[in-house]
């Protein structure tokens, strides 16, 4: 039988070691390195397969790594050899990092992310989108169908409410709407000269009433940004971060403020159907200078009267998680809305407040 090379090599050192007993103590290494030299190359044999895929695998991370750095991309240089160059030699020069404080920020408000005409979305589910419908137009077409029963401010100390009462549901970031509640939700609607505008049914009478009386009062109400479902507070919402992220914010960071003007999608009030976005005929801009106007003053007197609170009030945003919105007008009830406003609290803040709530 043909030895192999490990056994002729092994058979080699020990007849040389017989002969010559001063060789032995030198050919013990030379055995222990030469078997650890046989055995290491019988393995490398045996998983040959293996090692061409590193040393593959390898070869591609070198290649692909060189062309990651400037200093492989010069091109080449005279005679046809490679010439890299250093990166001071490209006269690269980098942008300035502009540092952006979120604080000075401006916010951008709903008018600034409302979807142009011609996109696509001047309907959404069959909701048509109007910015504004003039409060007298309103009453043109519309009358309530029970009278004005407006609250004089007074409140039994005795008031109790229910946490089941629809009017109360409380929806902000920390609060979804619950899960199959726009399904549920009846939407009324009140005829405009631009198309009809949708809220709940159960709050129509009393908005009305409202609107009347703040003509009456000499004030004429616009109303914008009545019912808006899912798919339209979607598109406000991801408008608002797109905005901000064009000026240089990343997207947490866009999210971030985002929210704090747009309620994020499933924790708008709008979506209710029981909150309105409410300025006047001479002043039709959502921003704080509309708590300045006569329009805007009157609501902050007497909405309560007919069952709506400002919903954001200035002061309140470390409760509320929104900014101050002296447009934004949440429907409650009038007995809720008279504790409410009368007390200088939020929505969350009676929520909060053991003292109003029936026993469950």
């Amino acid at each position: 039988m043909k030895m192999s090379l490990e056994e002729r090599f092994r058979k080699k050192l020990l007849k040389v070691g017989k002969k010559n007993r001063f060789c032995r103590f030198c050919i013990i290494p030379v055995m222990v390195v030469g078997m650890f030299f046989f055995h290491v190359a019988a393995y490398v044999k045996g998983n040959g397969k293996r090692f061409a895929m590193l040393a593959v695998t390898f070869l591609l991370f070198v290649v692909y790594s060189s062309f990651s750095f400037p200093i492989f991309i010069s091109g080449n240089g005279e005679n046809g050899e490679w010439n890299p160059i250093s990166a001071e030699a490209q006269d690269i020069v980098l942008a300035e990092e502009t540092e952006i404080n979120l604080e000075e920020l401006e916010l951008l408000d709903d008018d600034d992310v409302r979807p142009e005409s011609g996109n696509g979305l001047e309907t959404v589910h069959g909701m048509e989108i109007v910015e504004r419908y003039s409060a007298s137009e309103i009453l043109e077409l519309n009358q309530p169908s029970t009278p004005s029963d407006v609250t004089s401010g007074e409140v039994t100390t005795d008031c109790k409410f229910s946490r089941d009462d629809w009017r109360l549901l409380l929806v902000n970031k920390q609060h979804s709407i619950p899960d199959g509640y726009e399904e549920k939700v009846p939407l009324g609607k009140i005829m405009t000269m631009k198309g009809i505008m949708r809220c709940d049914e159960r709050i129509i009478d009393d908005l009305l009433n409202m609107i009347q009386q703040a003509k009456e009062d000499g004030v004429t109400l616009q109303i914008c940004s009545p019912y808006r479902d899912l798919e339209y507070q979607k598109v406000l919402f991801n408008n608002k971060i797109n905005k901000y992220m064009k000026k240089g914010l990343s997207y947490m960071e866009a999210y971030q403020l985002a929210s704090q003007a747009v309620t994020v999608p499933n924790a708008s009030e709008h979506q209710l159907g029981l909150a309105l976005d409410i300025v006047s005929d001479t002043y039709i801009i959502l921003d704080e200078g509309f708590a300045d106007t006569d329009a805007g003053k009157w609501l902050a007197e007497n909405s309560y009267r007919f069952g709506f609170i400002l919903r954001y009030p200035k002061g309140k945003e470390d409760i509320t998680c929104i900014e101050y919105e002296p447009w934004h007008f949440r429907y409650v009830g009038v007995e809720a809305a008279t504790v409410i406003t009368e007390r200088g609290m939020t929505l969350e803040e009676l929520w909060d407040s053991e003292e109003f709530w029936e026993e469950p």
